[in-house]
Order: structure tokens, then C-alpha cells, then sequence
């Protein structure tokens, strides 16, 4: 396993202002996530609203990323996109700007079965010389949960070096941690499940990919430093505390998964400063009136405005 790839990892939130990427928010979030204590960035998720993008947007932050970071922590990118050979391009020029690993998804709008996944992963992996992570997340791509049997035998082969599991099934993550293990630990496995990352760390995980760690990436790493110090008791006493301001993407209804989750987030980064505008990817509308108040309120009963 290659241990640059372990602890917190956020995926980093793109800020935007009048459509396009707020290279100078940018600039102090990525400030607030290393002095926060951070291990390591991913660049171009979910949480970076990386579908809405356009190539030469994605390209620019990512290139920012990589200069702003200047090694401090090493720097992951997603190569997002429809075919093998589209995420191949991608990942080519994640390579080019400098990321220090490429994290792929299974193609998402094509429909492919089990084997021809596979085959997808190892032609990207072929095609760049940094390493590759899978990016499991079964409800935006085209539903497929990636096997746990697969993911293993790619990792004994060198073809993976690790797991950013974004799929939301503990026990999935659970048996595959399991299986890493008994097969001498080839993948680094990162949970992206932000409100159990204590239990995933005790069960053997190497991470985590927390989307709220945009808003508090510190508690992250202390959760992180009891975790390895074996300070279970600790780790549940920040993950506890870190799930009560969780509760700022349960406040918006009736909205989109993006709008509730990334959109809360924005909102309070907006209000600490982090960022110039809690401004969403078109058509995406950002949070206000009633609904903005409300994730504020909740935001304030934490300390975190």
C-alpha cells in the first residue's frame, strides 16, 4: 500500500462566482484545509461539482491545486467522464498538470458489465504512470457497485493502489477491508461516509474523504490522530461533535442532492469566509431565503460563524 494516500483527504469544493471557478477562494480554502491539518486533497468529485464543469474549467483548478499545494500534500484529481477512452484523456492531462494520483470512476453513461469495468480500470492505469484509485460511487455513475473481488485482484496486480469508497454501504466497505487485508493490504481504502469515519477507521479503513471537511477539516484530524494514537473513546467524541454540524445538508427540502449537501456546505464557507459566494454550478440554484437562515442556525449552535 502506498501510505501518501492515507488519513484525511477532503474533496475539495470549487467556489464559484458569476459561473465560473473563484480561483481567489479557492486559494484560501485550500490554505484552510492544509493549515487544518490534512493529509492529502482530491481535486474534481463530486463535491467539486466536476459534471458541471467544463474541460478547460476542470483543467484550471486543477492546475491552481497543484501550484497552490506546492507539495505540501499530495494532490488526487477525478478522471469523470462517460467511456474508457474519454477518462483516459482526462487522466493523461491530470498527469500532465501534475496531480500526484488519478481517481476514476467506472465509465457513467455508457452501460458496461463486471468484466468490461475491469477492463476499464486496467486501461487507464496502462495509460499514466502515477497511481489510480477507483472512485465507487454507485449513484452517479450508472448504478454499478464495484465488486469487492475485482477491486482486490486489481490491487494485487498493481493496476489499483486504492479505494475512495463513496457508496454509502458499511458492510460493503466492511467485507472489503476484510478481503484487503487477507490479500497482504494492497489498496488504501478511504471511506467517503463522513458521519462513520470513526467506525470505518476501527474496522480497518486508511481513511477518509469527508465532503464537510470543506467546513471543519481540523476535527477531521484530530479523529484522525486518535485513531491511530488507538483513542477510540476520542475519535467517538469528535465524530460525535462532527455530526451535529453534518446536520447543516438535513435542513434544505425539496431540493436536489447537490443543491442540499454541496449547497449547505457553501453556505456556511461562505459565512466563515473561506469562500466569496455559497454560489452553486448552473442550473443548480444556491441556497437562500428560509432554508439559508436555517443551515446559518444550525451552522451557529456548532461555533463555526
Amino acid at each position: 500500500m502506498d501510505t501518501r494516500f492515507t488519513g484525511v483527504i477532503p474533496p475539495v469544493v470549487t467556489p464559484l462566482l458569476d459561473g465560473r471557478p473563484d480561483m481567489d477562494s479557492l486559494d484560501r480554502l485550500l490554505d484552510f484545509l492544509i493549515d487544518g491539518g490534512v493529509n492529502g486533497l482530491f481535486v474534481g468529485g463530486s463535491s467539486g461539482e466536476v459534471a458541471y464543469l467544463t474541460d478547460a474549467e476542470r483543467d484550471a483548478v486543477v492546475e491552481r491545486v497543484v501550484a497552490r499545494t506546492a507539495g505540501r500534500v499530495p494532490v488526487l484529481a477525478g478522471a469523470i467522464d462517460t467511456t474508457a477512452h474519454r477518462v483516459i484523456e482526462q487522466a493523461r492531462r491530470l498527469e500532465a498538470l501534475g496531480v500526484d494520483a488519478v481517481v476514476a470512476a467506472c465509465p457513467f453513461y455508457a452501460i458496461n458489465d463486471a468484466a468490461e469495468i475491469e477492463e476499464h480500470f486496467r486501461a487507464v492505469a496502462a495509460a499514466i504512470s502515477v497511481p489510480l484509485f477507483a472512485y465507487d460511487v454507485p449513484v452517479r455513475p450508472n448504478g454499478k457497485k464495484l465488486g469487492r473481488d475485482m477491486l482486490v485482484h486489481l490491487g494485487q496486480e498493481g493496476v489499483l493502489a486504492g479505494v475512495k469508497d463513496s457508496s454509502g454501504d458499511d458492510v460493503s466497505f466492511r467485507r472489503l477491508v476484510a478481503a484487503n487485508e487477507a490479500a497482504g493490504h494492497p489498496l488504501s481504502l478511504l471511506t467517503g461516509h463522513e458521519c462513520v469515519v470513526d467506525g470505518m477507521l476501527l474496522l480497518g479503513g486508511d481513511g477518509c474523504v469527508p465532503r464537510y471537511g470543506n467546513v471543519e477539516p481540523r476535527p477531521y484530524a484530530d479523529l484522525w490522530a486518535a485513531a491511530q494514537a488507538g483513542d477510540w473513546a476520542e475519535a467517538r467524541r469528535i465524530q460525535d461533535g462532527i455530526c451535529e454540524g453534518f446536520e447543516i445538508v438535513f435542513v434544505p427540502q425539496g431540493r436536489s442532492a447537490d443543491a442540499t449537501g454541496i449547497g449547505a456546505f457553501k453556505t456556511v464557507m461562505e459565512a466563515q469566509g473561506t469562500i466569496a459566494s455559497n454560489e452553486m454550478a448552473f442550473p443548480v440554484r444556491a441556497l437562500e431565503g428560509d432554508a439559508k437562515e436555517r443551515v446559518l442556525a444550525v451552522a451557529r449552535t456548532r461555533g463555526l460563524i
